[in-house]
């Protein structure tokens, strides 16, 4: 029996999730599924199997240039966290914070903008909106797992409609022969899904709606439980506080995250070739962008605004070197969690490539697409909300699907072809946001130092709204080919389910 480029390419994710969602620990599950996937792929030999999970995985993720950056990007703004939370810059921004926030509904939406701001890369995103974020939403009790669901839903919905931006650049990558940023900035007005998430937390901030295991979370909060019941897990092992040692200001803060954000759009853009001069990028911001290396990028600006605050805190005297340097240690015990979950979710993922899933796919796809050219819009979110969730990844997704779209749509409708480009980003980000084993799901536990399954489980319900209706839009743009009707469409579905919820619980 074989399980390569089969159905049983897709078992490994699919028994991880099920027992993560299951057990609530993601650990245990994500090593079965490497194990199990490592089986598949030598025929239950159980030497060759063990061979596989090591050197064909831990080993190799580990080793991959790309994923070490990620990693290094990851423990500097763990390490960045840990400062501005020792100087006092983090509580001294909550305290001004507090003064000029006048409510629960505004602390949600300043954090909804702060989110919307940072487009550039949803990694950075994610950390940095939580360290910012907490002290405000905190104050206001908003749950962690209320916290964590903004922050991933303005991280990869927001960078999925920037043109200007790491996955704006993915995308162009995986649309051989063709204009792949000007077919991205075409597709923007088709991303439902992205688009309705951001009005749909905007909705429910000022209808004050909550449904599903979030309302629950919410109601704890009310009362004081921030973690719905893991606050002692989280604060006293995983998460711990650093103690504030320095009289830092607001301005401690603003500086070293402007600092981080200029540094890290110029990092980008300088693994893009801006500043060669034998490079085509050399110059030109937009094509830089787009050639850009995310995870060189973010590692060199990141570990540059590291030291640019690490000096601007000693010169101001706001931390002394002591204190600086124990937040290096402090800053990376923050950031195991999250980082082992990744090498985990990453060591999953290369024992499913290994099954060639996207054969599998990619045979999928071309055999049925011809019968459903209308609703292939809505066929394409579907199968790339599948795709991503079950392995963990959009930007997988974007490479097995963007390609067969754009040969196979191409010829027959090029206007369908970018709804069906934008179906497929879409799909691949609903699937991301909700996926346990998705980096950014991952990283925005970690920024909102809330329980990683907790977070999961609660946004679920949130995202699938969103998604449901999105489906929809892309039906109606499937027959109208337009981008506007769709998203009226949508809008007016969005609004009407809420106000029946908010209805419902009056």
């Amino acid at each position: 029996m074989t399980f390569v480029g089969t159905f049983w390419a897709l078992v490994p994710a699919l028994v991880a999730i099920v027992l993560a969602l299951i057990t609530k620990e993601v650990y245990s599950s994500l090593f079965i599924g490497i194990v199990i996937g490592a089986l598949f792929f030598t025929g239950f030999n159980p030497v060759a199997a063990f061979d596989q999970v090591v050197n064909g995985g831990l080993i190799k993720v580990l080793s991959d240039p790309y994923n070490v950056g990620i990693l290094i990007f990851l423990v500097v703004l763990g390490v960045m966290v840990s400062l501005l939370n020792k100087s006092g810059g983090s509580k001294a921004f909550g305290e001004w914070a507090s003064k000029n926030i006048k409510s629960k509904a505004g602390a949600l939406l300043a954090t909804w903008f702060f989110g919307v701001l940072i487009f550039v890369d949803d990694y950075f995103n994610c950390l940095t909106v939580g360290s910012v974020m907490r002290p405000v939403t905190d104050k206001y009790k908003v749950s962690r797992a209320k916290l964590a669901y903004i922050i991933d839903a303005t991280a990869a919905p927001v960078c999925i409609i920037a043109p200007i931006s790491s996955w704006a650049a993915a995308v162009t990558g995986f649309v051989e022969g063709e204009d792949g940023l000007g077919l991205f900035v075409k597709a923007i007005p088709y991303n439902y899904y992205a688009i309705l998430t951001m009005i749909f937390i905007i909705a429910t901030t000022l209808l004050g709606v909550n449904f599903g295991k979030m309302k629950k979370c919410e109601d704890a909060a009310e009362n004081g439980d921030l973690f719905y019941g893991q606050q002692v897990v989280n604060k006293e092992t995983t998460y711990n506080e650093e103690k504030i040692l320095g009289p830092g200001k607001v301005i401690d803060l603003v500086i070293p995250i402007i600092v981080l954000v200029a540094l890290c759009v110029i990092g980008l853009i300088y693994s893009g070739g801006f500043y060669s001069a034998d490079s085509e990028s050399y110059g030109k911001f937009v094509t830089a962008f787009s050639n850009a290396d995310a995870s060189v990028g973010l590692a060199m600006g990141s570990m540059l605004a590291l030291i640019f605050t690490i000096v601007y805190y000693l010169i101001k005297r706001v931390l002394t070197f002591k204190d600086t340097m124990s937040c290096l240690t402090e800053g990376f015990k923050n950031m195991v969690p999250a980082i082992l979950i990744l090498t985990f979710a990453w060591t999953l993922k290369a024992m499913i490539d290994s099954l060639e899933v996207t054969n599998y796919i990619d045979g999928i796809v071309r055999s049925n697409v011809s019968s459903m050219i209308t609703i292939l819009p809505a066929i394409i979110f579907l199968l790339g909300a599948g795709i991503s969730f079950a392995t963990g990844t959009s930007w997988g997704t974007f490479g097995i699907l963007i390609p067969i779209v754009v040969y196979i749509l191409k010829a027959i409708d090029p206007q369908l072809m970018i709804i069906g480009i934008s179906a497929a980003m879409a799909g691949s980000v609903f699937g991301d946001h909700c996926s346990p084993i998705s980096d950014t799901t991952i990283m925005s536990s970690a920024g909102a130092q809330c329980e990683h399954l907790l977070h999961v489980s609660t946004q679920l319900s949130y995202a699938s709204y969103v998604a449901v209706v999105s489906f929809i839009c892309y039906i109606v743009a499937g027959i109208t080919k337009n981008p506007v009707m769709p998203l009226i469409v949508g809008v007016v579905i969005l609004i009407a389910g809420l106000f029946a919820l908010k209805n419902k619980k009056a």
